[in-house]
């Protein structure tokens, strides 16, 4: 049986290997980065990495599920805050830009783009625990104000879809360009969602009350 302070060792030197290889696939690109060099960095040994991760793929995974994780904490820790929806909506906006343009979140977005054309497992594995966490999260936020009679003028579902498309469309653009043309101001965040708000009949200043 592994007595915890084995555990707790091979706990942080897992901790170690993840972030080593983080900032190399980020520096340098995943197909330029090799196992060794994450050892270099991390300390530890080959054997370890095959140990927890198996093969560079499966760090690959370990990383990107990691830092590239979905936002549906964001989305909920928004909406605990309360508010009304205007409120709520602008909150998650921000939490959401700030996720999703972070430069290494971006980074890892051009390797799961380019990983994803070569391995489609990898590919759904990603939108299932990312994209469709967030859907499934706003799409709960949106049901549940309409359930209290506040009016919209589309479904949760079909709003939950227009509204990440704002920042997946924005993180995409970033990722393939670096950068260029996009204005990333919070003012710009702003207009959008304000739109957005407006689009969807949201522009309720009521803060919703679940009955009793």
């Amino acid at each position: 049986m592994t007595d915890v302070p084995e555990f707790c060792r091979l706990d942080r030197r897992k901790r170690a290997i993840i972030d080593a290889a983080r900032s190399l696939f980020v520096e340098q690109g995943f197909e330029r980065t090799t196992l060794g060099e994450i050892v270099e960095r991390a300390g530890g040994s080959l054997a370890t990495v095959y140990k927890v991760f198996g093969n560079k793929d499966g760090l690959l995974e370990a990383v990107v599920f990691e830092k590239a994780a979905s936002g549906e904490l964001i989305i909920q820790h928004a909406f605990a805050q309360g508010g009304s929806p205007s409120e709520v909506l602008h909150r998650v906006a921000q939490g959401l830009r700030t996720h999703f343009l972070d430069p290494e979140v971006v980074a890892l977005v051009r390797i799961v783009i380019s990983r994803s054309v070569q391995d489609v497992d990898f590919a759904r594995n990603f939108f299932e625990r990312t994209a469709k966490r967030d859907h499934a999260s706003l799409k709960t936020l949106f049901a549940y104000w309409q359930d209290l009679g506040i009016p919209m003028t589309g479904t949760p579902d079909m709003l939950s879809d227009m509204f990440l498309d704002l920042f997946f469309s924005d993180v995409h653009t970033d990722a393939i360009s670096h950068g260029a043309g996009l204005d990333p101001s919070p003012e710009r965040l702003r207009t959008r969602i304000d739109f957005f708000i407006r689009g969807a009949g949201l522009e309720t200043e009521q803060v919703p009350q679940a009955s009793a």
